[in-house]
């Protein structure tokens, strides 16, 4: 299949390839590509020339409304007035009617004078000048060859654009960010000059290269300089743009980045040097010795061909052109990979995360937390090491919170991490049902991108329920049933959450209005739309026959209305009962109906007990699950002698329950699921294990084989199992009966089969660095419990059982 031509609309003409500066941080100097030495210095009359027809030519063909051309080197202001007047006219003269120049030149400024200021006003180009700072940050890398400061002419240069005669010249400022510098007085320094825009830069930076980490300065020291500079830029007003942090704003809202290092878009840009050969992005430079070269030429060569070339298409080719991990990120539509050059990596090519991953997702999560919205905060994804072959931890997460969850426990901060790592998922494949259903102008998708800013909490409210995110996974997993109304019904639930008197147009299904958090209105029309408008006292909701129906937030509600029913548990905790959202529906067995008042209560008192319980038996368990579980989807009783649950990977957040017969059952169950809620979103952060491992494990409590993620959720979620029977064994401590024997033959039966496990996992092969990490933690976690002696009938009755290959009654799960 041909690929579709992507035109080129951006130009970076090199007019001049030496520079009156020596940086050390150049990448067309000092890095890997040579091939400036071989190039004249400065750009002929016949390239300027053949290169403005070329790019005539193809805007022409393209119906390009405007071309960008930027004049560029080394340093262009070394070419002199006349040349840069030549190109700007040669340029300006070669685009067909109704295409537009927008004409810059990018200089380190030491050059610029009154008399450059006269041709650029004249010849309609604008000015971008390098600086990193104040004279301390600027001066330790733009040093003449002599080691003078530089800073003094740029200041001078920076002075004569804001001269009001020049000021519409002004275009801004272009700062490489070096962590050595103190990012409050760098912000301050540039805003001091006045700027319209400033770009911060990483530094150009490969696996083979990488760039500079202070080990002081912790493990993502790029994302912790950009955030002090973001915070100081907040607190100052926004003084000036920044296209770093507006594009991260922007692709948090599911927009266009306005910058090749983030994002998705594809590039557009392609190099004209000196010598009139195309070359790729100028960042390839630090790649190796040739990466930027086509083996094209303004002269033979068309720019479609340009735009058909291998490495063009490679930088075009959106989600497609990025790694496996890459493509598994939650937030990869906003960070985009990074830079295409910053994933070099010589024996894997650019097929890599960017050397930048931890502190692009860290600077993206610390946006999103600050207010940027969505994907949200904490919002984490895979991160690459820093150093081959040390584990990295995901971003948002401690290196204490990494192992309390490898130890199988997770404290209430723990969790709250992997709660907003699960609220940024959600958003990022809310952002991609968007982008695949086609929706740019969906009243429901702008009305959520307007809460997002204007009422944050209720907009997270809606977003963090669990079936949001089962909802959108169904629908990017091509189920012919998931249609795009769940769309609006988050916004219309949004919305009656804000209270701002919005009205939403919501799809009723099979009868009914749903609205995820707050709960189902029975209408009359089995389809077609009602109108939803949300308020302070409740909201309104107006059938297609003019019928209105109001629920208020208070008071006797309307009898058709069916709200969530909410448990107030020990402490504070609420947990929704949830048995209206037709996205419940995502677990392995089939859910129960709109409960009876009996059955609700009979299930208020088992939950109330139940935590209770587990507040008292198993407290390294049952602070991270009161902080992380918001839903109980009552589920339908299983077969006689079976108690029934689940976890479903996509509904962080929900366990489906069978309600048990007893309390303590109902304890166990909950804690057993919650394992697997956790697995899973530590899982949605990084890779465990080799996900290329299709071999079939032998699970110690099962008949059959399971798969290795099979085998690693089982065996962790039976941690909570086997701490639930050895709290039960300690509480019938020297105790004779049935109940106490029956606690210690399950004791003795669940601690065998994880210690089993825990080995086979560390033993497999397919385990990464993490997931060795999280089987040490697992084993240390199950080690005390073997050491509980037992009497021999309880470990008799195990080891017949484990022959048996079938646990005993009063266990269950998905494990």
């Amino acid at each position: 299949m041909t690929r579709s031509l992507l035109p080129i609309t951006q130009f970076v003409v090199k007019v001049h390839s030496r520079c009156d500066l020596a940086c050390d941080h150049c990448y067309v100097y000092e890095h890997a590509d040579t091939s400036w030495r071989a190039r004249p210095k400065v750009i002929g009359d016949e390239v300027l020339a053949r290169a403005a027809e070329r790019i005539g030519e193809h805007a022409a063909a393209h119906g390009l409304a405007v071309v960008r051309v930027v004049l560029h080197g080394g340093e262009p202001l070394l070419a002199g007035p006349e040349r840069l007047r030549r190109a700007a006219e040669e340029f300006r003269a070669a685009l067909p009617p109704g295409c537009a120049l927008d004409l810059r030149i990018h200089t380190n400024g030491v050059l610029l004078s009154p008399a450059f200021c006269e041709l650029f006003d004249e010849v309609q180009i604008k000015v971008g000048i390098s600086l990193d700072g104040d004279r301390a940050a600027n001066d330790r890398h733009r040093r003449f060859a002599d080691g003078r400061s530089s800073h003094p002419q740029v200041l001078r240069a920076v002075g004569l654009l804001r001269r009001p005669e020049y000021r519409h010249l002004y275009a801004g400022l272009l700062c490489t960010v070096d962590v050595d510098n103190d990012p409050v007085a760098v912000h301050d320094a540039l805003a001091e000059l006045d700027p319209p825009a400033v770009d911060f830069l990483l530094p150009h930076a490969t696996w083979e290269q990488p760039p500079k980490r202070p080990a002081e300065q912790g493990a993502n020291p790029y994302a912790t300089w950009l955030l002090a500079v973001y915070d100081r830029w907040e607190a100052a007003g926004r003084p000036f743009a920044v296209r770093t942090f507006d594009s991260v704003h922007r692709t948090l809202h599911g927009l266009s980045s306005l910058t090749e290092s983030l994002g998705l878009e594809p590039a557009a840009l392609v190099v004209l040097e000196t010598d009139g050969s195309f070359e790729q992005a100028d960042s390839l430079k630090t790649a190796y010795d040739g990466a930027p070269a086509t083996g094209l030429d303004v002269f033979t060569h068309s720019l479609d061909e340009v735009a058909r070339h291998s490495g063009i298409a490679a930088r075009q080719s959106g989600l497609a052109g990025l790694s496996a991990t890459c493509r598994a990120c939650p937030v990869v539509r906003s960070c985009g990979g990074g830079l295409y050059a910053h994933r070099y990596r010589a024996d894997g090519g650019f097929d890599n995360p960017s050397v930048y991953c931890g502190d692009l997702m860290t600077l993206i999560n610390g946006i999103a937390d600050r207010g940027g919205r969505p994907p949200g905060p904490g919002a984490t994804a895979h991160v690459v090491p820093a150093q081959a072959g040390e584990p990295a931890v995901p971003a948002g997460l401690t290196d204490p919170q990494l192992d309390e969850l490898a130890g199988g426990h997770g404290g209430a901060d723990t969790v709250r991490a992997l709660v907003r790592s699960q609220l940024a998922l959600t958003r990022a494949m809310l952002a991609a049902v968007r982008g695949a259903s086609g929706l740019r102008t969906s009243a429901a998708w702008e009305l959520l991108a307007e809460l997002d800013s204007a009422a944050p909490s209720a907009l997270d409210a809606v977003l963090g329920h669990p079936y949001a995110r089962a909802w959108a996974a169904r629908r990017l997993g091509g189920d012919p049933g998931a249609g795009i109304g769940p769309l609006a019904e988050l916004a219309a639930a949004a919305a009656v959450r804000a209270g701002r008197g919005d009205t939403v147009a919501v799809p009723v299904r099979a009868g009914a209005l749903h609205l995820p958090t707050l709960g189902r209105l029975d209408v009359a029309a089995r389809t077609g739309e009602v109108l939803v408008t949300g308020a302070r006292e409740g909201f309104t909701v107006r059938t297609a026959d003019g019928e209105a129906v109001t629920v208020a937030a208070e008071g006797r509600a309307d009898p058709r209305w069916q709200p969530v029913r909410r448990i107030r548990l020990a402490g504070g905790w609420t947990v929704a009962l949830e048995d209206t959202d037709p996205q419940r529906d995502s677990h392995q067995w089939p859910v129960e109906d709109r409960l009876g008042e009996a059955e609700l209560q009979a299930w208020t008192g088992a939950l109330r007990e139940a935590t209770e319980l587990l507040d008292r038996d198993l407290p390294g368990y049952a602070q991270g699950l009161r902080a992380g579980l918001s839903t109980v989807t009552p589920l339908r009783p299983g077969p006689p002698g079976r108690d029934v649950s689940a976890a479903a990977r996509q509904a962080f957040g929900a366990v489906g329950i069978a309600r048990p017969a007893t309390a303590p059952t109902l304890a166990l169950l909950l804690a057993h699921e919650f394992q697997h809620v956790k697995l899973g979103a530590v899982l949605d952060l990084v890779d465990l294990y080799d996900p290329a491992d299709t071999a079939l494990y032998d699970a110690p409590w099962r008949p059959d084989p399971r798969p290795f993620e099979g085998l690693f959720q089982g065996t962790y979620a039976h941690l909570a199992v086997t701490a639930f029977w050895g709290a039960r064994v300690r509480g019938y401590d020297g105790l004779p009966g049935e109940a106490a024997d029956h606690a210690r033959a399950q004791f003795a039966l669940w601690r065998g089969y994880t210690a089993e496990a825990v080995e086979r996992l560390a033993g497999s092969g397919s385990l990464t660095a993490l997931g060795s990490r999280f089987a040490d933690g697992m084993r240390a976690n199950v080690r005390p419990w073997l050491e509980v002696p037992l009497p021999g009938a309880a470990e008799d009755g195990a080891r017949r059982a484990r022959r048996a290959r079938q646990p005993t009654a009063g266990t269950t799960g998905t494990g």
